[in-house]
């Protein structure tokens, strides 16, 4: 009997195999959900159980998107961002308007930007790339305001905070950074 729990790739791909309901079998950003609670369920990142979403959202997601047998992830998570709603209306504020999954992803981004580590992780993606994808289909605007391959997380509050006319931001001052090559160059 072989004991080992599936590897986050095993996990992705059984979701994948789910029938989606249409919409949600079309859905470009698909892929990325199923990343997400594949890494949640490897418990990667720091969101929080229902990676952020209203009990009603998680179940109307699962449903459409992964049907089939209950999801079980586990707890844990960061404490909400006092900011959580500013991100999330300024994150809908540039969304596409193409996937109902775009709403949803507008939260999970806002809670992954109350982690410590690049955006990407703190939402217990595979990779950068998951992220990019995340932000170009769902939020295209935005995305496309990143000229200097900025980190997103970074790219994020600093948009964030230019907006809202606030000059002490959770962001560094990226152009005196002595990190500045770190963060505006791809991620291996």
């Amino acid at each position: 009997m072989n004991d080992t729990l599936p590897s986050r790739s095993e996990r992705v791909a059984e979701l994948l195999q789910r029938p989606a309901q249409d919409p949600a079998a079309s859905d470009p950003l698909r892929p990325v959900l199923a990343s997400l609670l594949a890494g949640r369920t490897c418990q990667e990142g720091v969101l929080p159980a229902k990676l952020g979403l209203s009990e009603a959202d998680f179940a109307q997601m699962q449903e459409e998107y992964f049907p089939g047998r209950a999801l079980s992830l586990p707890s844990g998570g960061v404490l909400e961002p006092m900011e959580l709603s500013d991100i999330i209306t300024l994150l809908l504020s540039y969304r596409a308007g193409q996937q109902p999954s775009e709403v949803w992803l507008a939260h999970i981004v806002a809670w992954g930007c109350a982690g410590r580590h690049h955006l990407w992780h703190d939402l217990g993606l595979a990779n950068r790339g998951e992220l990019s994808l995340l932000l170009t289909t769902a939020f295209p605007l935005l995305a496309a305001l990143n000229t200097t391959d900025m980190k997103w997380k970074k790219f994020i509050y600093r948009h964030y905070c230019s907006q809202e006319g606030i000059y002490l931001c959770p962001a560094p001052s990226c152009g005196e950074c002595a990190d500045y090559a770190k963060c505006h160059s791809p991620e291996e």
